[in-house]
């Protein structure tokens, strides 16, 4: 006869709770009615003293269920295919071989009694239960079955969602919000948001062609392709979306904006949703706010220590204006968020006005844009001047009417922040002339331009020494800092990285900082080149702190050339 140790006994000689903890449990249920007594398992889940996990492997360990290690089994297409997607992953299981009518299964939760129901039926095999940790199981079922969503568009049959002879231009409102609460459609537009917050996403792609809607994630600045959709879900996926996002769902010809907030893993999610018209449908693109990304230091960016002294200096003065540039998607607003941060203090008054307001920050005023009502940038400025501030940040400077007020705020005692998209740092002053500023005006308001670029990084986990393309050495040889014998590391590919040998994105940084002769230069209406040249010597271009990154084993060469090319 096998005694089986009790579940207080094994988390304990495990060291999960404590003998007083257990003592503590027991005394509870004790203590309880004869009709409702829990069993200590429960009891100590309810006391959050344990998590669900440590109590499935207590009870696997107290039932002798054996522990199978997934990453080193091969399992054939034929055994994968005795148990539907859909089963796997519902129960987040994975069936690994067929032994004398047994098929033998690997669980997360071997005590799902209903699975194991479900199987027997489906497979008309005796099932033999196993346990792996839910994390293991899940990093298998990618492996063999490819990705949630992958999975379970495969799985969804025509008539679980849309019928597809429904005429699309006549579907009554009433019929797209039936079809966007279907539980199947519900799970799937769950599975996206999930499948693309997990793999760092910043962006969602859904995009209709004739035959197939296309699903892009984008990761570290590029687009990556997951498994298209049939174009039958179309509308009800976009349906579903518009009602997270509570925008109007009968409107299918005219562009709309809405915003979600969304539960994922690490918490409370915000995501931006835009969708427009195109010849196929309605194309939508979901922008993944994370805050954790926003809200880092400036000294975390990866300037370079001259660019990160200077400009330092630049936000510790009293008034003037600081221009961060580049093109969307460069990082400038987490550069300015992280200029806001390091200069917080009670002691001054912070008003931005953003288009729309991606982060909130503690202690700063922040005023969204709202042009259907009139609020844009240039009025919303001038009432923010009449706030009593003593820094101002303007997201964008889009118009010459905004780029007036800003520049007349920083000669009247405000430190002004805002962006422009120009290519380089020397552009972001030539453009503003163009906008009808003063020359001599600019020329005593602006303190400093920083450019910048995002490049992606060597993945760490996968990091190993290689050497490069002699051409891409030649493209960046202008600083004749990099030589063909020198170091270069890349990345080979691994999970961490989805087999891409980059993860993570680090700043590349050009500052000009304006000096006395630049002044001069910028009141005769210098051009670009004339600007650069009166910097100095010392002074940093982009993409040689790019070179710089690529010496210190963080970036490719390909990636500088990729976003300094002229």
């Amino acid at each position: 006869m096998v005694i089986h140790k009790k579940i207080g006994e094994i988390l304990t000689t495990n060291e999960v709770i404590s003998d007083v903890v257990l003592a503590e449990a027991l005394a509870t249920q004790a203590s309880a009615p004869i009709d409702n007594v829990s069993r200590i398992g429960q009891i100590l889940l309810n006391k959050e003293v344990i998590t669900g996990n440590q109590l499935i492997e207590a009870l696997v360990a107290q039932a002798n269920i054996v522990t199978v290690n997934l990453e080193s089994l091969q399992i054939g297409a034929d055994i994968l295919a005795l148990i539907p997607a859909e089963i796997v992953n519902k129960y987040n299981l994975i069936p690994i071989k067929l032994v004398d009518g047994f098929i033998h299964v690997v669980m997360a939760d071997p005590f799902v009694t209903q699975a194991l129901d479900e199987i027997r039926v489906l497979t008309g095999y005796k099932v033999k239960r196993f346990y792996a940790h839910p994390v293991a199981v899940e990093q298998a079922l990618l492996n063999f079955y490819g990705s949630n969503v992958a999975r379970m568009l495969e799985d969804l049959a025509p008539e679980d969602v849309v019928d597809e002879s429904i005429d699309i231009d006549e579907v009554s409102s009433a019929k797209l919000h039936e079809l966007a609460r279907e539980p199947s459609l519900v799970n799937l537009v769950n599975l996206i948001l999930m499948e693309a917050i997990d793999a760092r996403a910043s962006d969602i792609h859904i995009e209709p062609f004739e035959t197939e809607l296309k699903i892009r994630y984008r990761v570290d600045g590029v687009l990556i392709e997951r498994a298209p959709s049939p174009k039958r879900l179309h509308l009800a996926i976009i349906s579903r979306i518009k009602i997270l996002g509570n925008m109007d769902i009968a409107e299918r010809f005219v562009p709309q904006d809405g915003h979600i907030e969304f539960s994922a893993h690490r918490g409370k999610v915000d995501i931006r949703v835009s969708t427009v018209p195109s010849v196929f449908g309605e194309t939508v693109v979901m922008r993944i706010l994370d805050r954790t990304n926003a809200l880092v230091s400036l000294s975390a960016l990866g300037m370079a220590d001259a660019t990160l002294s200077g400009f330092t200096s630049c936000l510790s003065k009293a008034h003037g204006i600081v221009l961060v540039t580049g093109p969307t998607g460069s990082g400038k607003t987490t550069t300015l968020y992280s200029a806001l941060k390091q200069i917080y203090s009670p002691q001054i008054k912070i008003i931005t006005i953003e288009d729309p307001v991606e982060y909130q920050l503690n202690g700063i005023i922040q005023m969204p844009v709202n042009a259907k009502r009139g609020l844009t940038f240039s009025t919303g400025l001038r009432h923010i001047l009449r706030q009593d501030p003593d820094v101002v940040m303007v997201g964008e400077i889009r118009d010459g009417e905004t780029a007036d007020i800003a520049v007349r705020a920083a000669l009247t005692g405000h430190l002004v922040f805002s962006t422009l998209h120009t290519n380089d740092a020397a552009g972001a002053i030539t453009r503003l002339i163009d906008m009808k500023i003063e020359p001599f005006l600019l020329a005593s308001a602006l303190e400093a331009v920083l450019a910048q670029r995002l490049v992606r990084k060597v993945c760490k986990a996968c990091k190993q020494p290689y050497e490069p393309d002699a051409q891409m050495l030649k493209l960046l040889s202008r600083s004749n800092e990099l030589a063909q014998d020198g170091v270069y590391y890349k990345g080979v590919g691994c999970e961490e990285c989805m087999q891409t040998g980059l993860r993570g994105r680090v700043g590349i940084y050009e500052l000009l900082r304006v000096t006395d002769n630049m002044r001069n230069a910028i009141g005769q209406r210098a051009t670009a080149e004339e600007i650069l040249a009166s910097a100095g010597e010392d002074h940093l271009f982009m993409r040689q702190d790019g070179i710089s990154k690529i010496l210190q084993g963080l970036t490719l060469p390909e990636e500088v050339v990729r976003v300094t090319q002229e």
